[in-house]
């Protein structure tokens, strides 16, 4: 039986991307609403209602609406919106976050879509809380840049159109302030961690990509813990992974710069271990792109393991 899956918010940056991933694709049946029936609550309730799985890709409230119009029905959900994302009823869909995550999204009526700098935070910082390397209580500090993409449509228009009243000019912009980003709290539950980081996103230039950097003193993580624990811990734990590459250390080390551009277009992330070795010092980054496995290539993910469910 061919799966029936349709995608609530098809027209923003996110659903298009997903689209674009599977239209090619005969093992579905993609629904879809006109442009002009997309406000039609009926006809979007009735789709819903229908879909073996449904994406959802709109804000955080329209998310809530659309799961309690058809999870009666028996649809399964993939949210891409901050809604459901530390819900204890919703599986968080990162399948490597540890051994038994992909059967719990394969299984899953409800999977939550991690937010894109979320994804490298928690894939640099999970491993190694679950490794026992780092207390949950440390001091986490993260820094990130991100293409403009992330931002929706608003700030797609302010970045590609300098005439524009509202435009953006400046070539990178730090925000969250306030350190109230809706990603940290993701952050937290799903790295293991009791203590808030102090966030720092920032958005760049560029279409899509990104970097999320977690610098970490050792002398902070269990005893004796030094560079090469560190990077064993991220290989171990992400050995045999398709979509998540740990660099080796001595490709770490030859680099000079790392471009946030660099894998844009892809749906896989890297990891890297950057420091000296005995200096008690060691950077983590994590590059992927905001829209392949920071969000539209991760639905994708999830669905292709909640399809192994059916």
């Amino acid at each position: 039986m061919t799966a029936k899956i349709f995608i609530d918010g098809e027209h923003g940056t996110t659903g298009l991307q997903i689209i674009s991933r599977l239209s090619a694709r005969d093992d579905i049946n993609l629904l879809s609403i006109s442009h002009e029936d997309r406000r039609n609550p009926d006809i979007r309730e009735a789709k819903l209602r229908e879909a073996d799985i449904a994406i959802l890709c709109l804000p955080d409230s329209a998310a809530r609406e659309a799961v309690a119009l058809a999870a009666d029905a028996g649809t399964r959900f993939i949210d891409a919106s901050t809604a459901h994302r530390t819900h204890p009823d919703w599986v968080f869909g990162f399948g490597e976050l540890n051994a038994d995550q992909k059967q719990a999204i394969s299984s899953a009526q409800f999977v939550s879509n991690p937010g894109c700098y979320s994804t490298g935070a928690i894939a640099l910082t999970a491993p190694l809380v679950q490794a026992g390397l780092m207390p949950a209580d440390y001091p986490l500090t993260i820094n990130a840049i991100s293409g403009y993409s992330g931002g929706g449509k608003q700030m797609i228009a302010q970045m590609e159109n300098a005439d524009a009243d509202d435009a953006i000019l400046s070539a990178h912009f730090s925000y969250a302030l306030t350190l109230a980003h809706k990603h940290v709290p993701e952050i937290v539950t799903r790295s293991g961690l009791t203590r808030k980081p102090v966030f720092t996103p920032s958005v760049g230039r560029f279409a899509q990509g990104m970097l999320v950097h977690v610098p970490l003193h050792l002398d902070l993580l269990k005893e004796q813990t030094d560079l090469r624990m560190v990077y064993r811990a991220l290989r171990d734990h992400y050995q045999d992974q398709e979509f998540v590459q740990v660099v080796p250390l001595t490709d770490s080390a030859e680099l000079t710069r790392l471009d946030p551009e660099q894998l844009a277009g892809t749906d896989v992330m890297r990891l890297y271990v950057f420091g000296i070795e005995g200096d008690g010092r060691v950077n983590l980054t994590a590059q992927l792109d905001n829209l392949g496995k920071g969000a539209s290539g991760a639905a994708v993910q999830n669905l292709d393991l909640m399809l192994q469910g059916m």
